[in-house]
């Protein structure tokens, strides 16, 4: 007689941006306290929604650009840092913007 399939849900394997639980970060105090955006988080911000008021990226894309972010990079940037990694990365995916315009537009500063 066949075996029966089993019902238990198959056990995925975490991805690096799936802090949730994790000992190494849920044994470090969260700060609550509140604290003022610093201007590049506030432009990153006003980006990200004037992107999504023209269509142009929605906050799907937003996050399943930051989840593909490399491990080591990920943990290595802000919070708003990501939000601007994946902005870039789907504005150069879909041809809005060039590579060298990018990279003329960081070299100016």
């Amino acid at each position: 007689m066949p075996e029966k399939p089993s019902t238990e849900p198959e056990e995925l394997p975490r991805a690096h941006h799936d802090l949730g639980g994790v000992a190494k970060y849920a044994c470090q105090p969260v700060d609550t306290e509140p604290h003022a955006l610093t201007d590049f988080d506030k432009q990153v911000d006003a980006v990200r929604s004037i992107l999504g008021a023209k269509k142009v990226m929605s906050v799907d894309e937003l996050r399943r650009g930051i989840e593909a972010i490399p491990e080591e990079t990920y943990h290595r940037l802000s919070y708003y840092q990501r939000w601007i990694r994946s902005i870039a990365d789907n504005l150069l995916r879909r041809g809005v913007v060039s590579e060298e315009e990018l990279r003329a537009e960081l070299e100016r500063g």
